[in-house]
Formats: structure tokens, C-alpha cells, sequence
């Protein structure tokens, strides 16, 4: 007995397991790894667009709707954010019952027609309903499913797995931005909106043929929000963690290039730091995932979530107009807030079972979505109200990150315990 509690208590490190289901997983192979290139295609567009917000926002404020406020054309971009998270608690359970094309195609279809609607927008509800609504919800059939999938073949490597799909959306933030910014300017907005949809269309094909399931459907699945689910205490407090840090995160990433604007940087330079922004998002995104498959996924977000805790109020918040300072800010944050894309899912798939991972990560992002949908309207509210001044946007979004912390923590001490070395 005492040589046990003595091999116990000198343990570096312990590994929890909530999935208690015992089906084998593949683990890789050319299937399964087919599968995330799949959910790559499916998130170059749907991740790529909502990495894109920031230059989007920026140049309908400066180009198209100059006499709009912040806080109004903010509802186009947030409304995006919202769809593609609200709408996944119909997607999550139609995933578990049907065969993924039941969503990748139509998905596929009204992601390309928002696009070439979104070209064609000159008033302030069109652009409202085309990007905002229709992009959103189509975003939500590519993402939802393809987060999905790749639980189907992974889940000691699922973090890692989820994380190389999640780099389609930093790629998309890096090219679309970029043929946007050097296309605009000789061909005009909406021919650089359309080039960025073909783009998408050959991403489209991609996921459509090389996405598929390995369980059998779950028909007991349901096509409803499972507010059942939040009696467990690991997936509820998992979810307020979910949502308070989706809360928090598009807002540096919507009003990075407007604050480097505000700061006298040139607009050209502004608009770049989303691009920036998205080239730290790269690693980020896939970096996390490996880490996590060795140190618990539930400690690289509470890592993660403390960082940008400290890139916002530490560096964004001291900044000021040091060109300098703005631009070391975008690729820091952009890593450090990686995480709360890829490894987000996996924290839910986590504390649940595998055939009922659609539905609930459908449920959690259902209320993700409601932060995703205020955070930046809310912070243009608060920037309008301090008269242009960005400090008490940037206090709100440091705020948001510590509060995600916390709820992070309680989430892991309410699913494995509250001793630091555990591995979960």
C-alpha cells in the first residue's frame, strides 16, 4: 500500500480519459489522414472567410458604407461568426444520423453563392443578408461536419489531427486578405470578391469528394438542441469556457487593422496586419494540437487563453501609435489565439462520447455563437462611446480572455480533478 501511494504521489504526470467509448480508431492511415485534407478544403472557405473580417470590416467602413458606424457594419461580420456557430446545433445531429453530404453540398453551394452575392451588395442589408446570413449558415454546413469527421478516425491524435485541418483557415486569412488588398485597387471590390470565390469553389470540390463518416449512423441522434447535456457539470462548464473565449477572440482580430488606422499607420500597412494576424494563426492552429496530444488539450487552452490574456493588456493595451509595437502585436496574438479555433472541439470531444460528438459540439457552439455575435458589436459600441478611443475596447477584450481562463480551469477541475499534473 505504501508503495503504491509512494509510485502515485511520484508520478509526473497522470492522463485522464472521459470518452469511454472502445471503439478503435485508426489513428491515421491514408483514409483517415484523406479525411482531415477533406476538412481542409471545407475550412478554407467557411474558417478563411471569418479570418478575413478584419480587412472585410475595414474596407466597407473606409469604402463602401462610409457613413455607417462601427458598431452597425459590425452586425455583418458578427452575424457570419453567429451562423456558422448557431446553426451547428442542426448540423451536429443531422451529421450523426446521415452521411456528411447530407451538409458538405449544400454547404458547398451557398457558401459560393454568398460569395458572388457579397460581390454584387451595394447597400448595407444586402451585404447583411448575402455575407452575414447566407455565409454564415452555409460556413456552418462546411465547419460543423468537417470538426466532426475528423473525430470519427482520431482521438488519441485528434488534437493534432483537428489542428492541421484548422491551419485551412490561417491559410485563407493569409490569401484571400492578400487578393483582396492587391486586387481591389486595379480591378475593383467586387472582382476580388469573385476571384476569392473561385478559389473557394475548387476548395469546395475537394471537400465534397475526400469527406466521409466511419461510424454508422446514430439515428437516436435527434434534430434538436440537447439542453439535456448540460446537467453533466464537465460539458457545461466546458461550454461557458467555449463560449467566453469565442466571445473574446474576434474582437482583436475585427479591430486590429482599424486600431492600427486610428494609431496614423498608412491603410495599406493597416490592412496587412490581418494577413500578419493570420501568419501567426498558422502554427498556432496546428502547434497547439501536437502539444496537446502529450500534455492534456484542457491545459494547452488554459496556457493559450493566458497568453493572450497578456498580449492584449500587457503589449495592445501599451502600445499606442508605436508602428512597431502594433505590428509584433498581430503574428503574437494570431499564434497564441490559435487554440481557441482548433482545440475548442476537441475540448468538447473530450467530455463526451464519439457518437454523440456531433450533437454536442452542435449544442456548445449553438451558445458559442451568441458571443461571437455580440463581441463585435458590442466592442464598436463601446469605441463609439469613448469617443475613437480604443482603450476600453481593448480592456473589454483582455476582460473577456481572464474570464475564459477561469472558466477553463473550472472546467478541467470539474473533469479530472484538480491536481496540476494531470495530463487532460
Amino acid at each position: 500500500m505504501l508503495a503504491s501511494t509512494e509510485r502515485e504521489q511520484g508520478m509526473l504526470a497522470e492522463e485522464i480519459d472521459i470518452d469511454n467509448d472502445t471503439t478503435a480508431y485508426p489513428e491515421g492511415g491514408l483514409d483517415a489522414w484523406l479525411v482531415v485534407l477533406g476538412a481542409w478544403f471545407a475550412m478554407m472557405p467557411s474558417m478563411g472567410l471569418l479570418n478575413t473580417l478584419a480587412v472585410l470590416q475595414a474596407w466597407i467602413s473606409e469604402n463602401e458604407l462610409p457613413d455607417y458606424p462601427e458598431s452597425t457594419i459590425g452586425w455583418i461580420f458578427s452575424l457570419y461568426g453567429f451562423s456558422l456557430y448557431f446553426f451547428g446545433v442542426q448540423t451536429g445531429p443531422v451529421f450523426d444520423a446521415h452521411d456528411v453530404h447530407f451538409l458538405i453540398v449544400p454547404g458547398s453551394i451557398g457558401i459560393i453563392a454568398s460569395i458572388f452575392f457579397f460581390s454584387v451588395s451595394t447597400e448595407y442589408y444586402q451585404y447583411l443578408l448575402s455575407f452575414g446570413l447566407l455565409g454564415g449558415m452555409s460556413a456552418s454546413l462546411l465547419f460543423n461536419p468537417s470538426i466532426s469527421a475528423v473525430g470519427h478516425w482520431f482521438h488519441k491524435r485528434r488534437a493534432l489531427a483537428t489542428g492541421i485541418a484548422c491551419t485551412a483557415g490561417g491559410i485563407g486569412g493569409i490569401v484571400f486578405p492578400l487578393i483582396i488588398l492587391y486586387s481591389a485597387p486595379r480591378i475593383g471590390f467586387a472582382w476580388s470578391i469573385r476571384i476569392v470565390g473561385f478559389v473557394c469553389i475548387a476548395c469546395c470540390l475537394g471537400a465534397c469528394g475526400l469527406l466521409r463518416k466511419r461510424l454508422p449512423p446514430n439515428k437516436k441522434a435527434g434534430a434538436s438542441i440537447d439542453l439535456k447535456s448540460l446537467l453533466d457539470p464537465k460539458f457545461a462548464t466546458t461550454t461557458l469556457a467555449v463560449f467566453l473565449i469565442e466571445f473574446a477572440v474576434f474582437i482583436p482580430y475585427t479591430y486590429v487593422s482599424l486600431y492600427a488606422i486610428h494609431a496614423g499607420v498608412d491603410p495599406q500597412k493597416a490592412y496587412l496586419l490581418d494577413v500578419l494576424l493570420n501568419v501567426g494563426a498558422v502554427p498556432g492552429r496546428a502547434f497547439p494540437g501536437y502539444v496537446a496530444d502529450r500534455f492534456g488539450t484542457f491545459n494547452v487552452m488554459c496556457a493559450t487563453a493566458l497568453a493572450c490574456s497578456a498580449m492584449i493588456l500587457a503589449l495592445w493595451l501599451t502600445v499606442g501609435t508605436n508602428e512597431t509595437g502594433i505590428t509584433a502585436f498581430a503574428p503574437l496574438f494570431g499564434f497564441w489565439s490559435g487554440a481557441a479555433i482548433s482545440l475548442t472541439p476537441v475540448c468538447i470531444g473530450r467530455v463526451c462520447n464519439t457518437e454523440n460528438y456531433g450533437k454536442r459540439n452542435g449544442t456548445a457552439f449553438f451558445f458559442a455563437s451568441f458571443g461571437a455575435l455580440i463581441g463585435i458589436p458590442i466592442a464598436g459600441i463601446i469605441l463609439k462611446a469613448n469617443q475613437g478611443s480604443y482603450y476600453g475596447l481593448i480592456i473589454f477584450a483582455g476582460s473577456l480572455y481572464v474570464a475564459a481562463l477561469i472558466a477553463f480551469i473550472i472546467a478541467r477541475g470539474v473533469s479530472c480533478g484538480w491536481k496540476v499534473k494531470v495530463i487532460f
